[in-house]
């Protein structure tokens, strides 16, 4: 199910919907709740009937409570919307009244959480993240996370 890590050097050349999504993932941002980090994360992801659900960052004093943008935005689906694929996913994140973009790629935690979705609606999920060197990539979690930990990994 891996696909090849595409690298663009400008917004501009996504496709369409991605350039919604990217656009929805930036407004997303506006609900993060970041006062530790400031870093304000948004996620937004469509499904195959076309509706788009977003999500946010949330933190927490205590950090290991806290839960980042991709995850609200994939649980928030799978709670709203079960049984409806997810197509594709754009991240997108800005520092506290910083109006630029900063580099937002999924994490650990995410791509495991974005490979397992995948494997359970047996169809990859299209990532478009922007990177520290100011690309954007699409992929899929498959090619991000190589030998990711599935239910067959905890059979005998």
């Amino acid at each position: 199910m891996s696909t090849p890590i595409i690298v663009f050097d400008h917004l501009e050349e996504l496709d369409s919907e991605s350039k919604y999504l990217v656009h929805k993932a930036k407004e997303a941002t506006a609900h993060a709740y970041a006062p530790y980090s400031k870093f304000h994360v948004g996620a937004a992801l469509v499904l195959d009937d076309g509706t788009i659900v977003t999500g946010a960052n949330q933190e927490n004093a205590s950090y290991p409570l806290c839960m980042c943008a991709e995850r609200v935005a994939l649980y928030s689906a799978a709670a709203t919307h079960p049984g409806k694929k997810i197509l594709k996913l754009a991240v997108a994140a800005h520092k506290k009244n910083h109006k630029e973009l900063s580099s937002a790629t999924c994490c650990g935690s995410c791509r495991q959480v974005l490979h397992e979705v995948e494997m359970n609606q047996n169809n990859p999920i299209e990532i478009i993240m922007y990177t520290a060197d100011k690309k954007w990539v699409k992929s899929t979690s498959s090619a991000l996370l190589p030998l990711g930990f599935t239910k067959e990994s905890m059979e005998l």
